[in-house]
């Protein structure tokens, strides 16, 4: 599941952001001692300053933060190194597929991770990573609906529903071919990660049928198309549903009843990391409880550690935390045959070019 990387739920909050860059030593280093380093692989963003400065406070360890802007960016560069270079990587969890595949990747000591009991097992043993050897999830994202009742004259309870012939030209989408297209297999019954080529042609004649009510398809903030009426409804990224229902709390979030999809991000420690235990201190340090709820209040993304869930502001719990009860069926959006990713691109591309996108 592509995901760029979105502001950050600060930004909605309107606090500023402290640039995420390598950190000065200091902290708890014993004086006279060689330097500790954690290189840290991943997105901007991804961490609250409180947290990063914390963590070199309690174990001396610098933070060499190291960005990427594309998974694939990411794994040419981990290859290139040999599994070496960066301590610890946080990525999204296809890409975490072929890297393990790729003998990129380390398998876990969990007996060196005391805080691994807090995590929720609804995150665990998914496609990337199914005996949980190799990752620590951190963050998940599910393909919402949300939409203006305000501007909206039906129900919307699935994904069915975008369909209706009142909602001509006001449906924003994000940009994920795999998402979109999704949606048109999952109101045919089928699954997200069919190799069958003639339900995803199915799929895609099903979709161009919703080509008119489509406004837009982008990525990017798509969330203030809808704030500021330029749409009503639009199936977004969580990060952006969150940003969304903090300044308009009246616009309703539908979790669609023929399913949904979610990635995953998570963190994995490469072959040939330079300094493991730097690793290993890291991801103990954000799976504990309190420090794992700022973290997900930060990042805008939904809790993957059970035991944070209480810790999340009463404000932000419903944005990332499950509903109580919750029962819709989910599936992760994983890899395809490639022959089935090609017809995913021309489906794509037919439906855009019908939309006029």
């Amino acid at each position: 599941m592509k995901k760029t990387k979105k502001r950050a739920l600060a930004l909605a909050l309107a606090l500023a952001l402290v640039p995420l860059s390598a950190l000065s030593a200091g902290g708890g280093r014993a004086k006279g001692a060689a330097p500790k380093q954690l290189t840290l692989f991943t997105w901007t963003e991804m961490f609250p300053q409180e947290i990063l400065d914390g963590f070199e406070k309690e174990t001396g360890i610098t933070v060499n933060y190291v960005n990427f802007d594309y998974d694939e960016t990411m794994l040419t560069r981990l290859e290139a190194a040999g599994g070496g270079d960066y301590d610890l990587v946080i990525a999204d969890d296809y890409i975490i597929e072929t890297a393990i595949a790729q003998g990129l990747v380390q398998k876990l000591d969990k007996s060196r991770l005391s805080n691994y009991r807090n995590i929720n097992p609804i995150y665990q043993k998914q496609f990337y990573d199914p005996s949980d050897e190799y990752t620590v999830p951190y963050g998940a994202g599910v393909q919402t609906i949300v939409y203006d009742p305000s501007r909206v004259g039906i129900p919307i309870s699935g994904y069915g529903d975008l369909w209706h012939p009142s909602l001509a030209d006001s449906v924003g989408t994000i940009e994920n071919y795999r998402v979109i297209n999704g949606m048109a297999l999952k109101v045919l019954g089928q699954s997200y990660n069919t190799n069958d080529l003639q339900a995803i042609r199915s799929a895609g004649e099903r979709l161009l049928s919703l080509a008119p009510n489509i406004r837009l398809i982008r990525d990017d903030n798509l969330q203030d198309e809808l704030l500021s009426g330029e749409i009503s409804a639009a199936v977004m990224y969580t990060s952006q549903v969150t940003m969304a229902k903090m300044e308009n709390p009246a616009l309703q979030v539908v979790f669609p009843k023929e399913g949904i999809g979610f990635g995953i991000m998570a963190g994995f420690i490469p072959r040939k990391a330079p300094n493991p235990d730097a690793a290993y201190a890291f991801l103990n340090y954000i799976l504990d409880a309190r420090r794992g709820a700022q973290c997900f209040e930060y990042l805008g993304y939904y809790s993957t550690y059970s035991a944070s869930d209480p810790y999340i502001g009463a404000e932000l719990k419903e944005f990332l935390t499950l509903p109580a009860g919750f029962n819709t069926d989910m599936e992760m959006i994983g890899n395809i045959s490639p022959e089935a990713d090609e017809e995913h691109t021309r489906v794509w591309t037919a439906f855009k070019a019908r939309a006029g996108r």
